[in-house]
């Protein structure tokens, strides 16, 4: 298949479809934690698949950028949350660069967050609340191997490593790993993005301004 087919089956699909949600944005908050949550609320009470998947973005000390999809964990007015290994290639990035952006996109609804902010870790409390809340097997995963690290040659390897996880986890339920971390984003940069098929999109941007925020229209 030549480029240019690849090109003309993309623009023929459709973008969305179905009613989409308004956006008043004269009448939008004065912070931007509360429309989230407002947004976020509506798409759960509206069936929106997978609502708490969040694309997050973090960058190495060399300047080498990475993307991945995780699970929103809580929103707080200090920000959002997010879990996992600190050992993970997203762990040690943030350690290098403490500072994120993060996604929420529901296209049922064609809305989509930006979030842009600073990282800090969380309380080891958080942390080990989430873990015990994860299903078993993906416990035994997280503490039996080193997350986007090549997999053992061979399935009985891998199996061995997750089994003695396992044990370890039956034998004392509350374990969890030292690696395992709450992470809060504290926001500064907030983009609220709605398709609008009279005029293509709206878009609401909030910037952080001391202890404010300040808000503007962005071009489509």
């Amino acid at each position: 298949m030549t480029d240019s087919s690849w090109r003309e089956r993309l623009r023929a699909l459709p973008v969305f479809s179905g009613q989409l949600p308004t956006f008043d944005t004269d009448a939008a908050p004065a912070d931007p934690t509360s429309l989230l949550t407002e947004w976020l609320g509506f798409a759960l009470d509206s069936g929106v698949s997978q609502p708490h998947a969040m694309a997050i973005a973090t960058v190495s000390s060399e300047g080498a950028p990475s993307t991945r999809t995780l699970l929103l964990k809580d929103v707080t007015p200090e920000g959002l949350w997010f879990a996992t290994l600190s050992s993970s290639p997203k762990g040690r990035d943030l350690v290098q660069n403490p500072r994120a952006a993060l996604l929420l996109y529901w296209r049922e609804q064609g809305r989509q967050i930006r979030v842009v902010g600073d990282v800090e870790p969380g309380s080891r409390e958080l942390a080990r609340i989430d873990f015990l809340k994860r299903h078993p097997n993906a416990r035994a995963i997280a503490a039996g191997g080193q997350q986007s690290e090549p997999l053992p040659a061979t399935d009985a390897e891998y199996e061995s490593v997750v089994a003695a996880a396992r044990e370890r986890i039956d034998a004392d339920p509350d374990y969890v790993p030292d690696e395992w971390q709450a992470y809060l984003v504290r926001p500064v940069e907030f983009e609220f993005w709605q398709a609008a098929r009279e005029r293509d999109q709206l878009r609401l941007r909030y910037r952080q301004d001391g202890n404010g925020w300040v808000r503007d229209l962005l071009w489509p």
